[in-house]
């Protein structure tokens, strides 16, 4: 069994994704970011980052085992089932494109996002900064994506469930554009056709009967920013 620690938010959705996919049975465990759950000494136990997701594999290689960082949960899950990882030649291409996600689309949509929706004042140089990498990491996939249907290979991999989380917020990341993906045919493409998967649909609705805290207030930046505060005496 699986034990899913869940918040509605990109990186736990690429999980979300994957465990519909191969139909593992799995326990969704709510962790409200917002109500600064993710800081309980019980959570810092699975991840000592305080970040969604996580997970506890009770059937784990020795007994149970944590995993944390949404990259390491897809790679782990799919070696130790060996499904959505391509093949042994596929390996190099895989580990490059999963970790250009991790460490590009990843880390600069989630800046963008910051700085034009939570940010106390407009910084226009961030907010420039932020929004042009997140559309030249999309060019980069945009043009490998030419004459291709999935990112890795032949067939549909955690590289792919890995970057529509990302991609499914263009439109959060790159607010004011009627059409963010409209310039990237190729990324556009392949968006749709893995949107269209049975299992997007079932990724979408894990979660939805909790109901998570959606006011940005001040317990909510205290708990989601919380270095933006001095520490409590």
């Amino acid at each position: 069994m699986i034990r899913f620690y869940f918040h509605p938010t990109p990186n736990p959705l690429k999980v979300a994704l994957f465990l519909e996919e191969v139909g593992l049975p799995y326990e969704v465990v709510p962790v409200d970011t917002r109500k600064g759950e993710q800081h309980a000494p019980s959570f810092r136990a699975i991840n000592p980052n305080g970040k969604l997701p996580a997970i506890v594999d009770t059937d784990g290689i020795g007994g149970e085992v944590r995993v944390f960082d949404s990259s390491a949960i897809l790679l782990y899950l799919g070696d130790k089932l060996d499904r959505f990882v391509g093949t042994p030649a596929d390996r190099g291409e895989l580990l490059s494109w999963l970790f250009f996600v991790s460490s590009g689309i990843g880390p600069y949509s989630g800046q963008a996002v910051h700085f034009q929706r939570a940010a106390p004042e407009p910084l226009p140089y961030a907010i420039n900064r932020y929004r042009r990498e997140v559309q030249r990491h999309y060019e980069v996939l945009d043009k490998h994506l030419g004459g291709r249907t999935t990112i890795v290979g032949e067939s549909y991999t955690i590289v792919d469930m890995s970057a529509w989380g990302w991609l499914d917020r263009a439109a959060v990341a790159l607010p004011g554009d009627d059409d963010p993906l409209a310039p990237f045919p190729n990324l556009k493409r392949w968006f749709q056709s893995i949107n269209s998967r049975p299992a997007v649909a079932r990724a979408r609705a894990v979660g939805s009967d909790h109901k998570f805290k959606q006011e940005m207030d001040e317990e909510a930046r205290r708990a989601m920013f919380p270095s933006n505060y001095p520490p409590a005496a």
